[in-house]
């Protein structure tokens, strides 16, 4: 996923969900074998076994996940909070923490809560189905955020986003929300066309939670009164 670094500016306040994602995914990457901080699991060839195991048991395996076992079912959720490395870790909270908090108060808690983990389970589960003999693990947030970024362009298209482009030698300029996340999606859409189902970015996942959070949002919004308020991000750019 391409993200961009920033912090949401605006009367955004009590975003209590966003920041509890961000602070368990945190916590559970730093205890486990990933991080690399914790003792217990060892070092060297027993580390890697630790990592491969720990994977396999919380992350998605598609193969899995289609032969409809129990316990398969429950790892889209699972691995909404499991991270394979620091940058994708980063990457992923970072975006959370830069669109996730005006989401969240325009949707309201408990329904933004059921949202992120709907959008998470759906892109998990639509990449699984497209993909159904991989035997690959599957980890991560992006289809949740990738959910979020969704409703957020339906939501303040009109926010102000400033990002920093490396084809224009990261100068930092100013857009409208709906030009910066458009662009992401057409980035995510060109690279899946290349994505094959082996290790990597599972941008199909990205697409369809994208997809899914703009027709929640467009949906759920449509007959009220959108936000017309522009808001300000300043944002930089980054691979998760």
């Amino acid at each position: 996923m391409i993200g961009w670094r920033g912090a949401v500016r605006g009367a955004v306040t009590g975003p209590a969900v966003t920041y509890g994602v961000i602070a368990v995914c945190c916590a559970v990457f730093v205890i486990s074998p990933v991080s690399g901080l914790n003792p217990v699991y060892g070092t060297g060839d027993a580390l890697l076994a630790a990592q491969s195991g720990y994977f396999e048991r919380w992350g998605v395996i598609p193969a899995e996940l289609i032969s409809s076992s129990p316990d398969a079912l429950l790892t889209p959720l699972t691995a909404l909070f499991v991270h394979g490395s620091w940058l994708h870790l980063l990457g992923n909270m970072l975006f959370l923490y830069v669109f996730g908090a005006m989401a969240e108060e325009r949707v309201g808690q408990l329904e933004f809560a059921l949202f992120y983990v709907g959008c998470g389970y759906l892109a998990l589960l639509a990449y699984a189905v497209a993909n159904a003999e991989s035997d690959q693990t599957l980890v991560g947030a992006s289809g949740a955020i990738s959910g979020v970024l969704g409703a957020f362009l339906y939501l303040f298209p009109k926010a102000r986003v400033t990002s920093l482009f490396p084809f224009l030698f990261f100068l930092p300029l100013r857009f409208p929300a709906w030009i910066v996340l458009i662009f992401w999606f057409v980035l995510q859409w060109l690279a899946a066309q290349g994505a094959g189902s082996g290790p990597g970015v599972a941008y199909l996942a990205h697409l369809v939670g994208f997809g899914v959070g703009f027709l929640y949002a467009w949906g759920r919004f449509r007959r009220g009164t959108r936000v017309k308020a522009q808001a300000a991000a300043i944002e930089g750019e980054r691979q998760p």
